[in-house]
């Protein structure tokens, strides 16, 4: 599981009718079970989103396997999801995290 930060002012995306939108939007699909929002997409077999405090909590169970072509593709929508929702690129939420690790606080 996996928390990431969101950009200041796009607190509304972590809500959770408009984490469905943007799931629907990358993933093409989007069910609420157990209180959080599932959905699956090329080599994810699932994928969980929710809140978690002013956070975005994020679980994937991955397909092993796949072809290239398949991993690419999923990885690509992982990417656009995460930008989409917390407003920062892959390479800003890279960075973030190894701050925090420098800090000490992941």
């Amino acid at each position: 599981m996996n928390e990431y930060e969101i950009r200041r002012g796009l607190q509304d995306n972590i809500k959770p009718e408009n984490l469905r939108q943007q799931m629907v939007e990358v993933f093409g699909n989007a069910q609420e079970k157990d209180g959080r929002l599932v959905a699956s997409y090329g080599a994810i077999k699932e994928i969980w989103a929710w809140t978690s405090g002013k956070k975005l909590a994020v679980d994937t169970k991955m397909a092993p396997g796949v072809d290239d072509k398949v991993a690419q593709d999923t990885i690509r929508a992982y990417n656009t999801f995460l930008e989409k929702v917390t407003g920062y690129t892959s390479k800003e939420r890279g960075k973030r995290a190894q701050k925090a690790v420098k800090e000490g606080k992941a």
